[in-house]
């Protein structure tokens, strides 16, 4: 049995019908074609679906459909304005911190939680701040560097 749920997700609202057990990663790829949150391990581990709710991070993977009712969910789409890409996108990709892009929209919006409450994060501060997002090609140096960049 379906439940209408209604949610903010990019300042865009939804009105949506979902099973129970419907997960948030799976609403947003499936139902609402945003695509740049990827479903990856399914489990919590990887962090490859990590979105914004209420301005904290969260796997989505790990969050039912229902829980995001009345909610505000960021994804990497909505990062994106009219003027151009956000700067910790932009930062990602002078500084070369983009390669599969895999692990990039959980790492960015991981990030973003971290500067919107610590604008000048020092190194320590941000690799616990991407903690819990994987990335197998980069080894995290130009992750770090990137976001280094964004916060000046």
């Amino acid at each position: 049995m379906k439940q209408l749920i209604r949610l903010t997700v990019n300042e865009r609202e939804y009105e949506v019908a979902v099973e129970a057990n419907t997960t948030l990663v799976d609403l947003l790829r499936y139902q609402l074609g945003l695509t740049g949150t990827k479903k990856g391990c399914d489990l919590g581990d990887c962090g490859a679906c990590t979105v914004l709710m209420d301005g904290k991070a969260v796997n989505s993977c790990l969050v039912l459909a229902v829980q995001a009712g009345g909610r505000t969910v960021q994804t990497i789409e909505g990062l994106e304005t009219a003027g151009g890409l956000h700067p910790l996108q932009q930062a990602f990709i002078e500084k070369g911190a983009i390669q599969c892009g895999f692990c990039s929209s959980g790492m960015i919006l991981s990030a973003k939680e971290l500067l919107d409450g610590t604008p000048h994060p020092d190194e320590p501060e941000i690799r616990r701040a991407i903690s819990g997002n994987l990335c197998r090609c980069t080894g995290y140096q130009k992750i770090i560097e990137a976001i280094k960049e964004a916060a000046r």
